[in-house]
């Protein structure tokens, strides 16, 4: 019998693991669900959905622009604790440097 359930307790621990990882799509998640995400919280949660709104997001560099408070750097975070948009991960070169150039 314990041959049985040490291998079936590990196999529904790492089914739970996997679903705290899974990945969330801030076209299709609820408030709720996008607040899982590390470094999500209600207020930035609810600028995403109140923009999600106006229309899905074509890419991170659409969100990026339409979202106030997620830049370059969040975007990167939030990607690796789960986020995608239109099911894509960021790949740190799609949304465009809002910083302007510094003069010489």
């Amino acid at each position: 019998m314990k041959r049985f359930l040490r291998p079936a307790a590990a196999l529904l621990f790492a089914a739970f693991a996997f679903n705290a990882h899974a990945a969330v799509d801030a076209n299709q998640a609820s408030q709720a669900e996008l607040e899982t995400v590390k470094g999500i919280g209600p207020g930035l949660s609810a600028k995403i959905l109140e923009a999600r709104m106006a229309g899905a997001f074509k890419s991170w560099a659409d969100m990026v622009d339409r979202v106030p408070g997620i830049g370059a750097g969040n975007a990167a975070r939030f990607s690796q604790a789960g986020l995608t948009v239109a099911g894509a991960g960021w790949s740190g070169g799609d949304a465009k440097d809002t910083k302007p150039a510094k003069a010489k």
